[in-house]
């Protein structure tokens, strides 16, 4: 079993669960989180910017087409299920015992207590997440049987 440090100092290369949890919270659809745990070399990180920027212009082709734009239907979700994994993996990252973490990002060095900020941002993550999945899943039910009227309409006509 590790030492326990003091909440006060430590290495220079030591890797936070709250500031973890928090950036998954804030900028996690973006990969800011692995970055952060990982570092630039990390090819999962990489994968998040692609599919957010697209549900992002997604957002924006749907703003400025309107709702019957096909393409935005495709692409709003992708942003919604980024968001949400951001979510989850802030959730993990946040409840993620104190000795788990020090054992997977902090080899060697003593384990680091947390406190209270990590839970704060797993209730904001759950909170965000589960508005945002819900959300996506609404989106995407209502644009995938809209589509199946207008398709019964074309048949029928």
């Amino acid at each position: 079993m590790s030492a326990v440090a003091p909440d006060a100092g430590g290495a220079a290369d030591r890797k936070s669960k709250t500031v973890a949890t928090w950036l998954s919270f804030a900028l996690g659809s973006l990969g800011a989180h692995r970055f952060y745990l990982h570092g630039f070399s990390d090819k999962l990180a990489w994968l998040h910017p692609l599919p957010t920027l697209l549900g992002l212009y997604g957002v924006h082709r749907m703003d400025t087409l309107g709702q019957d734009d096909v393409a935005a239907w495709f692409l709003i979700p992708m942003l919604g299920l980024m968001i949400a994994q951001s979510m989850l993996a802030g959730i993990v990252y946040g409840l993620m015992p104190d000795e788990r973490w020090a054992d997977r990002f902090n080899p060697g060095q003593a384990v680091h207590r947390t406190g209270w900020l990590p839970i704060l941002g797993v209730i904001a993550c759950l909170m965000v997440g589960g508005a945002c999945l819900m959300a996506t899943i609404a989106f995407s039910a209502q644009r995938y049987f809209e589509s199946q009227v207008e398709a019964a309409r074309e048949i029928s006509q």
